[in-house]
């Protein structure tokens, strides 16, 4: 299977939405069990409560649960405020909230408090940001001096009618979600579900086909891709094997040679292994603390496998920091949580 195919069907009783691109799975989005709390993306009204000791944040009651949020300077208990959902609840923990507002649409995120407009910089064509440019700066023109706008890199490949009407939709969305600041807390934009947010975020670059309903993740062979990522061992070129294993402080990754006992084996699997952790991370809804213990390989072989792991996080959806090699030999990061863990997502 060659080319770039989006997949919108359901598993588990869940609609799920996939991206495959030459036949590999790239990423897949499931929407969440409907007794769990908003998913990320959602906008609530929500009532500081108290701060945190000792962690610099505060509780903020939203509907029915609580939420943290990490900015606490200048807040006072009983305040109302907008925030916006970053990631899933950890068991027992209040959900990840952020005053950072951002509203997403298929070609531009309007950004209250950071104004200014700015066009992807995936968009190299003069003549492309220079009518993106104009039509942004008029769809803009009468909005409040406090909303910035990014014009997104599909936006290139639509008409000037499409972009200025998709401008104006998420920003009277943005408007009327910033002037509803009164009433007690409630959820005022729900978070995308996966077909939306597979329509809005796989668009560029534009997918060569989009298979949509009962059957097309049969057809395209997913069911059996979900089926190998609820495995810890993946295999890797060369006999190889990746083990990735979540426990509840961290997630404990082992790079494995397999049979080849050749002196390049070591550098050769954990090159294979480094290119595809981010993949693997995403698929299987996977963050916080991340300890790879790769195979053994001399420290001079170290240099290389960094920047392996620099280019493969580099373009990572998820905000990913690389804290380097331990005392010990083991080399650790830190993925933020974006969703759902598989296991949970399909429950």
């Amino acid at each position: 299977m060659k080319g770039r195919v989006v997949a919108i069907d359901r598993i588990a009783g869940h609609g799920a939405a996939a991206l495959i691109v030459d036949g590999r799975l790239e990423d897949l989005l499931i929407d969440p069990p409907e007794n769990a709390a908003p998913g990320p993306g959602a906008i609530f009204r929500a009532v500081v409560d108290r701060p945190v000791k000792g962690q610099g944040g505060v509780f903020v009651k939203l509907p029915g649960l609580m939420g943290f949020l990490k900015q606490a300077q200048g807040l006072a208990p009983g305040q109302r405020v907008l925030v916006q959902v970053t990631g899933p609840a950890e068991p027992g923990k209040a959900l990840p909230v952020t005053l950072r507002l951002l509203f997403r649409s298929r070609h531009a995120i309007v950004t209250p408090g950071a104004p200014g407009l700015n066009i992807s910089r995936s968009i190299r064509d003069e003549e492309t940001r220079a009518w993106l440019g104009d039509v942004a700066a008029e769809a803009m023109v009468a909005s409040a001096p406090d909303l910035g706008l990014i014009v997104r890199s599909a936006a290139a490949a639509a008409t000037p009618e499409e972009v200025t009407d998709d401008i104006a939709s998420v920003r009277a969305l943005a408007e009327a979600v910033l002037a509803d600041l009164d009433g007690p807390p409630e959820l005022l934009v729900d978070a995308p579900d996966a077909a939306l947010s597979a329509w809005r975020d796989w668009a560029e670059p534009a997918p060569d086909e989009v298979m949509e309903g009962d059957g097309a993740f049969n057809d395209l062979g997913v069911v059996e891709m979900i089926d190998a990522l609820l495995s810890p061992v993946v295999a890797l070129p060369g006999g190889g094997s990746l083990v990735i294993e979540p426990t509840r402080a961290l997630i404990a990754v082992d790079v494995n040679t397999g049979a080849d006992t050749s002196p390049a084996a070591s550098l050769k699997a954990n090159i294979a292994a480094a290119r595809d952790l981010p993949r693997q991370l995403r698929l299987r809804g996977l963050g916080g603390q991340v300890v790879i213990d790769f195979a053994p390989m001399p420290k001079k072989d170290r240099a290389a496998l960094d920047q392996v792991l620099k280019a493969a996080f580099r373009h990572e959806g998820a905000e990913s920091s690389l804290a380097g090699w331990t005392p010990l030999g083991n080399y650790e990061l830190q993925r933020k949580r974006d969703r759902l863990p598989l296991r949970d997502a399909l429950a």
